[in-house]
This record gives structure tokens, sequence and C-alpha cells, in this order.
């Protein structure tokens, strides 16, 4: 099974915001579309999955055309997509209908995550109990008070943003976590293929990054070709084996990340000494990128420069403590290529 873009193209009149965009997926995984803010990666998502028309190119699914009414595409798009007026529950039913899942499938995927996340409570809300009436002396009777609520300790749902907020017993999001239950409504539905995630970690706190990573393992387990969209470099590299660096609306790096690494080979350095060498480093010819308390981080040209700040540290019996040579992140290669400026 593959995954094959082939020169995808997007114009505007006379503006050409996506530029013969190739790349393939040749085995489960995840691919990674990066670029500064305009660069054309939602729009190549876009176009992927046939929301936008393309002004040119292929996307194919095992050399056929792919077809997302026939292959099983999940798309998790960036923006909020409920109405705040109304029942979170009928939405989330409406939205699997739109991709074929029937009325009683949808609850019952809907309910799987909704346990899975912790957000049953906000999902399936029940109004508090009227307390039983209750006799005053004289024979009269106290109107009905509502049972009060007993305090308890925030629930993960609290930290997803879920609020109880809009009609009567609706549940309501604020910050875009009701995305994972819908577009988890469509996994497992067979023949489960592809995944599109733009920028999937969009406003999540730790607790919940981590429990959407966990859901992402379980999908690259599950055999998925995962497409992500991220600004998020460290969780991209966590996870991504391929990817496309996009600026300006073209491709300007692409490849198999550990590849694209060793390309750029060992440059940066920790050191950690017990005394001020700043003179050495300066002396090697490397540069001082942070200090504290005698740990540098330094970049330097390579394995033969590192070794001679080294060597000469030696020499002068200076003891070392850390001696750490590594490829750069991908954060580093990302600001090198791009040249941290915006498309926009």
């Amino acid at each position: 099974m593959s995954l094959i873009v082939q020169d995808l193209t997007k114009r505007y009149g006379d503006k050409v915001v996506v530029d013969h965009l190739s790349f393939r997926m040749d085995q489960p995984g995840v691919y990674a579309l990066l670029g500064s803010n305009g660069a054309g990666k939602t729009t190549s998502i876009r176009m992927m999955l046939g929301i936008l028309a393309r002004d040119g190119g292929t996307v194919l699914w095992n050399d056929r055309p792919l077809n997302t009414d026939t292959c099983n595409v999940g798309y998790l798009a960036e923006e909020r997509g409920l109405y705040p007026k109304y029942d979170l529950m009928d939405q989330l039913v409406y939205f699997a209908s739109l991709r074929g899942v029937d009325r009683a499938e949808a609850r019952k995927r809907i309910k799987y995550w909704a346990e899975r996340l912790e957000v049953g409570e906000y999902l399936y809300p029940q109004m508090p109990k009227p307390a039983p009436e209750q006799a005053l002396l004289g024979g009269r009777k106290r109107r009905p008070v509502m049972a009060r609520q007993k305090i308890q300790k925030p629930k993960k749902a609290d930290q997803l943003g879920f609020t109880t907020t809009g009609s009567p017993g609706a549940g309501a999001s604020s910050d875009g976590h009701e995305r994972l239950i819908g577009s988890a409504l469509e996994s497992g539905r067979p023949p489960s293929a592809h995944a599109f995630h733009d920028e999937p970690l969009s406003g999540l706190d730790p607790v919940n990054a981590d429990l959407f990573k966990s859901i992402l393992r379980e999908e690259i387990a599950r055999g998925k070709y995962l497409i992500m969209s991220s600004h998020q470099m460290s969780v991209v590299e966590e996870f991504c084996t391929d990817l496309t660096i996009l600026h300006r609306s073209r491709a300007v790096l692409q490849g198999h990340l550990n590849d694209i690494k060793k390309s750029y080979g060992r440059v940066n350095l920790h050191l950690k000494v017990e005394q001020d060498v700043r003179p050495y480093i300066e002396a090697a010819g490397a540069r001082i990128v942070t200090e504290k308390e005698f740990d540098y981080q330094i970049k330097v040209s390579g394995e033969e420069q590192a070794n001679r700040l080294l060597a000469a540290l030696i020499a002068d019996r200076i003891p070392v403590v850390t001696f750490d040579l590594r490829e750069p992140s991908l954060h580093e290669i990302f600001v090198e290529t791009v040249g941290g400026d915006s498309d926009e």
C-alpha cells in the first residue's frame, strides 16, 4: 500500500499558494508537513481530501485516485467547527452521519471515546435531583430544594475545557477537544487507512497532549497512514518518519528525518566542566549558544572541531564532566531552512 502525492498545485489568481508538491508514503507511519504560517500546509491537506479543488496534480492510494467517499479518511481540522447553541451529542452524531456512520454506530463510538477521554459526564449530563419535601412543625411542608452537590476534585474533563453551558443538558467544549472525539468517530470503520491532522495539539495542555499522543501511537500500531501538520517540532520529531518543509508555497527540504539529521552532521556540543573554558572554546573556533555555571551549549562545525576542543582541555588537565556531541534538532533544521521568516 502507498499514498502518492504528485505535483499538487493551487493558485488564487496570479498567486501560487502550493507549487507542485510531491511526496509518497510506502508504509504506515507519520508524514509531517511543516512550514511557517502561510506556507501552504492546510491548503495542501484540503486538496488531498478534495475539500479544495486542485489546479494540478494527483493524489493516489494504491495506484488509484484517493476518493474519500469510498476510502475511510479521517480529518482533524485546526478550526473549531461546533455550534455553541446546539447539543454536543447531536452535533457529533450529525458529523458522523455526513461520513456514512449510522446513528447507532455513531453513539457507540461516542460512548467509547467519551469513556476513553473521561468526558462522559459532559456528553451525558444529568440534572441534579430535587430533595424530597420535608414536613415542618405545624403540618406545613417546606418547598423542595435542590440537593447540595459535593465539591469534587477537578477531573480530566475539566482539564479538557468542557463546560455545561448552552441548551439544558447540553455539553459544550471550549478549546477543540471535541475534535478528538469527532475525528475518532471515523476510526475503526474498515478499511481504515488514513488520518489527516492539522495542528492536532493546538490548545491542549500537557496532560491532554500526552493523552492525544497515546491515541496517536495506537493509530500507528494499527497500520494507519497519518499526515500531520504542526508547529510543535518536538512532537513531529517524536512521531514522524518522513517530512516535507514548505516555504513560500514550495517544498524546500524533504526526506527521512534521520537521513536529514545525518546530512547536517553532529554539530551540537554539550560541554560541562568545573571552570571557565570560554577562551578554549573561542580558540577552537566554536560558538557558545548558551552558558550557565560552566555548563555550555556549543555550536561546532563538526567532529573535528569538537575533538580539537576536547584535546585542548585534556592537555591542560581540565576535568570534563560532560562532552556530548549530537545532531541538530528538527527545530534548528526548520529555522535554518526557512530562515526564520514568515510566508505571510
